[in-house]
């Protein structure tokens, strides 16, 4: 099982800690790191410094939401950190939230799993060097191609209902999961299989976001609750809750209370459901659990609350992945 590290763009923290997390995954020996987008750093300006800095970790930028960015512009935006930096780097696609799209951005989000398949179909041409012809509904390309050299077309899709788990079966090298237990992670895992199975495709990998805390701290385990407030409710992940024993939490959230009561409510075990927090044995069994899911990477968030630089936790995790 590969395991990689997400710059974890926490709002409680100052962004400028990103950097410091990514140059310690380097110091550490990891083989991959995520690159998200939210409201701080731009994506590929971040992965560039990271980039040129000594190292040979891969970069994987996103997921980058197809409603807000172009195809153009993000293969663009992919094989200009791939030539300024001279490292493998790779795309990830997803349609993120209302709230992100539409009022931070002022853009249309319709029809999610549609534009997504649309994306990644211009996406694989553009990234492989081809002049792209593409009319879609939601995405369209007429006679681009890149100007440096191509990265090589890799995409990811961020995925978790049933269309967009579709659209990752028919267009992705990698499907990305992202705040989800073990047992949803097996459940989506089987829809993937079934759609490539159905569409005659390979299956693509499989790879999931999880926060990470090891031997954590109270401050730790509020900013990994904190990350999770707004899934409470949201379609979907509730079940999830719901199904882990937290259906009491489900419920309140579904009254649209302020975010810092859901906050205020949630018990410190919620942790460790959507995530790993404990000690390194524990941290070891549920890393185990999502490889019996199906999980080919696991992707650690770790948590910075009491952990500058995530220093604890990566070096518990890499002795764990050195163990096997």
């Amino acid at each position: 099982m590969t395991i990689s590290v997400v710059t974890p763009l926490w709002q409680d923290q100052p962004a400028g800690d990103n950097v410091d997390i990514a140059l310690n995954a380097e110091r550490h020996g990891f083989s991959d790191l995520w690159i998200g987008e939210m409201a701080t750093y731009d994506a590929f300006a971040f992965a560039t410094a990271v980039g040129v800095k000594p190292g040979n970790m891969a970069l994987n930028i996103g997921p980058l939401a197809v409603d807000v960015r172009t195809p153009m512009t993000m293969a663009m935006g992919v094989a200009s950190v791939a030539e300024l930096t001279g490292r493998t780097t790779r795309l990830a696609i997803g349609s993120s939230s209302k709230v992100v799209v539409e009022e931070w951005h002022g853009r249309p989000r319709l029809r999610t799993a549609k534009h997504l398949s649309e994306s990644a179909s211009i996406l694989r041409g553009l990234l492989d060097g081809e002049k792209v012809k593409f009319q879609g509904e939601l995405a369209t390309c007429n006679g681009y191609h890149l100007r440096t050299d191509a990265p090589g077309a890799h995409i990811t899709v961020a995925a978790f209902g049933s269309l967009a788990i579709k659209a990752a079966a028919l267009h992705a090298d990698r499907m990305l999961l992202n705040i989800v237990s073990a047992q949803s992670a097996a459940r989506l895992k089987q829809q993937l299989e079934d759609a490539a199975k159905k569409a005659g495709k390979n299956v693509p990998t499989v790879a999931a976001w999880v926060a990470c805390a090891v031997d954590p701290s109270p401050e730790a385990i509020n900013q990994m609750l904190r990350s999770k407030v707004a899934y409470l409710a949201a379609p979907g992940y509730s079940d999830m809750f719901v199904e882990a024993g937290f259906g009491d939490m489900v419920e309140f959230a579904k009254t649209r209370p302020h975010p810092k009561e859901i906050l205020a409510r949630m018990p410190p075990e919620m942790a460790g459901v959507v995530g790993m927090a404990g000690d390194a044995n524990t941290i070891r069994r549920r890393m185990a659990e999502y490889r019996a899911a199906g999980v080919d990477e696991i992707c650690i968030v770790p948590t910075t609350a009491d952990d500058p630089a995530a220093e604890r936790t990566f070096s518990a995790v890499k002795a764990i992945q050195d163990q096997g």
